[in-house]
């Protein structure tokens, strides 16, 4: 059975990690800032496109920066098959977080070149713009434009905490492309597979070597502005405040009792990420809170029902603490199934290999969410060590845990690239 190079793959992913590293002060350890469109964002982008054009590839790159780069087929006009990723990170990652789909693909190609396998269909490795979400506000960015989902113009006016915006920063990092956003709208894939390490620690716990990915559950993010008065924390009688802070408090405690209760099914999940008082000073009563909130849930119907019901709690909040509570979504992504067809090819490929799965619902949000709207969609998860920590610097995959989950991936697109 054909497999790839571990070693060069592992050499791949550690290379481009040294693009935008960091150390962690707390830890010592060497963590990856490749903020989206940023410029270690755009010294990995290039790196990667010199791997793609020394491997013959043809690049191209679409007005909302997202990168193709295509390995002609036998009968090249046929639909490809269309492996890819993002290599984008949070202010906070670790190494493997996107690359490894995006370089695994690369290292699906290298290994066809040497094996000289022509496929049938074209294949085509892709990476797509701020996935993350973490600098703009919206995930998925670059996979919601080319699927329709999200405008080009809206995208291009997202705005960072700087006011810096998405058109003007890709142009400042010459990655406003030439290419329609719409091309493969106009051509949907064959098909779109991505390989990703897992982000949680159900894999490593259970002993298996792969994770046939059912699907993305439900994702809602929001943004709070929370307008009180501030005040002297000396002079101001408790009962006469007006605490920005005390309503993000209220409205973050009021998640966890959302959870608790149990009312919107055992998986949901609720975070608020940031919380910036202002003035933030240790006397002052902060007249401003900024707060985020991530509502999770595999249920539509459940999330709807937590939606509404936060909502709605945020005017009790408003009442109780003489707040003003704006809100407003910022990412808003329905449950999406992944083809089952494809699915049980992974579990039939990764018995072949002899390697353990078993099938998992993704909690992180993919581009393969977005894809999976134009052609059928797969993904396969890698374990990850440290109770598979991520957006973190101690997310660490083996060299053996990558290896499996392209060679898994290398089989499944070897099968369709053939029909």
């Amino acid at each position: 059975m054909l497999k790839i190079d571990a070693a060069r793959l592992y050499r791949a992913i550690e290379a481009l990690g040294r693009i935008g590293a960091y150390v962690d002060e707390p830890t010592g350890l060497t963590g990856v800032n490749r903020l989206a469109l940023t410029d270690a964002d755009g010294e990995g982008r290039r790196q990667v496109l010199a791997w793609m054009r020394e491997l013959g590839l043809d690049v191209t790159v679409d007005r909302i920066g997202n990168v193709y780069a295509r390995r002609a087929g036998r009968e090249d006009t046929l639909p490809p098959v269309v492996i890819g990723s993002h290599i984008d990170s949070v202010p906070t990652a670790g190494r493997f977080d996107g690359c490894l789909g995006v370089l695994g693909g690369l290292e699906i190609v290298r290994t066809l070149h040497e094996s000289n396998i022509r496929t049938r269909r074209p294949i085509v490795v892709a990476f797509f713009t701020d996935e993350e979400g973490s600098r703009f506000g919206t995930d998925m960015l670059g996979s919601a434009v080319a699927t329709g989902r999200l405008p080009l113009e809206s995208a291009y006016a997202l705005r960072d905490r700087q006011g810096l915006a998405v058109r003007d920063e890709l142009e400042r990092i010459g990655f406003l492309g030439p290419a329609p956003v719409e091309t493969i709208q106009r051509m949907p894939p064959h098909a779109y597979l991505e390989c990703h390490i897992e982000q949680g620690p159900i894999l490593r716990a259970r002993e298996r070597d792969i994770g046939v990915v059912t699907g993305v559950q439900a994702i809602s993010w929001q943004a709070l502005t929370i307008t009180g008065k501030s005040a002297h924390a000396g002079t101001t009688p408790m009962h006469l405040r007006a605490d920005a802070g005390v309503a993000a408090a209220k409205v973050n405690l009021r998640l966890r009792e959302m959870i608790a209760s149990g009312r919107y099914g055992e998986p949901m999940r609720a975070t608020m990420g940031a919380i910036v008082p202002h003035p933030g000073m240790v006397n002052i009563v902060p007249g401003r809170a900024l707060a985020t909130v991530d509502l999770r849930n595999p249920s539509e119907e459940d999330m709807r029902r937590a939606e509404a019901d936060l909502i709605s709690y945020y005017t009790q909040v408003e009442r109780e603490e003489k707040v003003r509570i704006e809100w407003r979504r910022t990412a808003r992504t329905e449950p999406v199934p992944f083809d089952p067809k494809i699915q049980d090819r992974i579990a039939a490929a990764a018995d072949a290999l002899g390697l353990g799965h078993e099938r998992i619902i993704s909690g992180a949000g993919h581009d393969a969410q977005e894809l999976a709207r134009l052609c059928p969609t797969a993904m396969v998860f890698v374990p990850g060590e440290h109770d598979g920590i991520s957006h973190n610097p101690r997310e660490y995959s083996t060299p053996e845990q990558c290896a499996s989950g392209v060679n898994v991936m290398l089989q499944i697109a070897l099968d369709l690239a053939e029909e």
